[in-house]
């Protein structure tokens, strides 16, 4: 499972559908506040799929993404560098 974070509803809602479009399996989710120190936020959470291919997508989209989480083995979130 990987989370991809961004600052506004409608960046996340507007990455959604593109990412629907192409095939992905995600769903928008308020980020957990541990993963903001900005305050308000959203998320998308990505079932599987390749997550490059999805950050790929939304750069060429020109949507604004904040950070990258994968789930490790342990079940913890921790931050994807990219």
């Amino acid at each position: 499972m990987y989370v991809i974070t961004f600052r506004s509803v409608t960046y996340a809602q507007r990455a959604e559908q593109l990412l629907k479009k192409a095939g992905f399996r995600c769903y928008l989710q308020r980020t957990p506040a541990w993963m903001e120190q900005q305050g308000c936020g959203y998320s998308l959470q990505l079932a599987g799929g390749n997550v490059r291919q999805a950050v790929t997508l939304l750069e060429g989209s020109a949507l604004p993404m904040r950070r990258v989480y994968v789930q490790n083995g342990a079940g913890e979130l921790e931050e994807l560098r990219l």
